[in-house]
Formats: structure tokens, C-alpha cells, sequence
């Protein structure tokens, strides 16, 4: 098995808490500088500038998986990774057929949707910031729906996480692995017999690949991440 680093939780300057050098080339480039193999793409509740980011990969010695990281309706963040973009783009619209719309950018910083140059497209109007109307166990069933890997973002932290937000996991809830933030927090969460993954959550370029994953596959695919994640076939993860 081959080993590549994975950081499968990045955003851009889509988000509106991201850094505006969140830029797709700055985003490659400091990826590529930081020895990752593949980076997920997962803005809040929004998956605009996914395409872009890929587009400036190309010919690169990365690959790009599109995701989006939604809010429930409890607060709770869940990552959805895609390996289409008709499946992402889908999961996209039940988000924003579930989000409040505004015209008021005075209340809300900046949410940039740029091409693959860095060039500005224009600005997102919707409330990224705000939670859907969608529980979370409405979220991970769209995103199995559409063939898509449902990880639970950041459970050790003490916001948007979903033990703290609401205390526990749901029984029958079926998540692909849980997020963390801190790798030495992760022995308290293998009582849930989950896969544990860890990723940077990156808002700055500083931060990009400061948490990665190890993945052990034949190549990469989105296939192959998921067998990794369920530890088939001699897959397996390592943080």
C-alpha cells in the first residue's frame, strides 16, 4: 500500500471566517509546499468555489475532493464529501433551499467566490454563516443519498461539534468517522467504534496540513478513501 497525506477539511474565501488569501492558487500551492497528496475543499454551507480550486490544480501533484461542510439545525457541522460534482452541486441546493437569504452585506464579512486565477466572480448573499432547518441525521442521509462520506467535523471541540452540542451521538446515526481537532483527545472517542480521522480546519494558509491524515491505498480515488476509512482490503488511516 501506498502512504498519502490527506487534509480533508479546508476552507476558502467563500467562508466567511476564512482569511481572504484563502485564494484557490494560494491554497495549492501551500498544499503542495506542505507535502499533502489530497485536500478536501468543504466551505461553510457552500460549495461554490470547489470547481475553481480544482481548476487550479491541474497539472499539479495534488488532488482536489469536493466537499461542504453544513450546519444543522442543532449547530452541529458535518463534513459531506463528494467524488462528483452533480452529487456535491446536489447536496448544495438541499443546503440552500434550507438556508435564510440576505441582501445585507454590511452584517456579514465577506464571501468570495473566485475562478481559478484568483480573479473575483462575484459575492455570496446567502447566510453562510447560519444553521439549515436540516437535522443531522437529515444531513448524513442526503449525503449517503448522493454516495457521499459524512464525517461529524471537530467533535472535541466546545462549538459546532456534535458531542457538544448535543451530548452524545445518536444511536442509529451512521457517520463514515469523526473528526478531531487535537489527535490526543481521539483515545476518549474509539468507544463510538468510529474511524478517527484529523484534519486542519484551515481559515489561514499557515494553518493548511498542520492536522493530516495518513491514508494506506492502492491510489487515490474516492473509492479507495472509503475503503481506508472501513479498514478493507489492507486500507487502513493513521493519525
Amino acid at each position: 500500500m501506498n502512504e498519502y497525506k490527506a487534509d480533508l477539511h479546508i476552507h476558502t474565501c467563500l467562508s466567511y471566517c476564512a482569511e481572504l488569501e484563502m485564494t484557490p492558487r494560494n491554497i495549492v500551492n501551500e498544499s503542495e509546499k506542505r507535502g499533502l497528496n489530497i485536500i478536501g475543499i468543504c466551505d461553510h454551507n457552500s460549495c461554490e468555489n470547489v470547481v475553481s480550486v480544482k481548476k487550479s490544480a491541474q497539472n499539479k501533484n495534488l488532488n482536489i475532493i469536493g466537499g461542504i461542510e453544513i450546519t444543522s439545525k442543532e449547530e452541529v457541522h458535518v463534513l459531506g464529501l463528494f467524488d462528483n460534482e452533480n452529487s456535491l452541486c446536489s447536496m448544495q441546493q438541499i443546503v440552500y433551499d434550507n438556508l435564510i437569504d440576505t441582501d445585507d452585506e454590511k452584517i456579514f464579512n465577506e464571501q468570495i467566490v473566485v475562478n481559478e486565477i484568483d480573479e473575483v466572480l462575484e459575492f455570496n448573499k446567502k447566510l453562510l454563516i447560519g444553521a439549515t432547518k436540516l437535522s443531522v441525521e437529515k444531513i448524513v442521509d442526503h449525503i449517503h443519498k448522493l454516495g457521499g462520506i459524512a464525517i461529524a467535523s471537530h467533535v472535541d471541540r466546545e462549538r459546532f461539534g456534535i458531542i457538544s452540542q448535543l451530548g452524545f451521538i445518536p444511536d442509529g446515526l451512521v457517520l463514515d468517522a469523526l473528526e478531531v481537532t487535537n489527535k490526543e483527545n481521539s483515545p476518549d472517542l474509539y468507544s463510538y467504534s468510529l474511524p478517527i480521522v484529523t484534519f486542519s480546519d484551515a481559515h489561514s494558509l499557515k494553518e493548511i496540513g498542520k492536522n493530516h491524515t495518513k491514508f494506506y491505498m492502492e491510489g487515490i480515488s474516492f473509492e479507495e478513501i472509503k475503503k481506508s476509512l472501513l479498514g478493507e482490503d489492507g486500507r487502513r488511516i493513521e493519525i
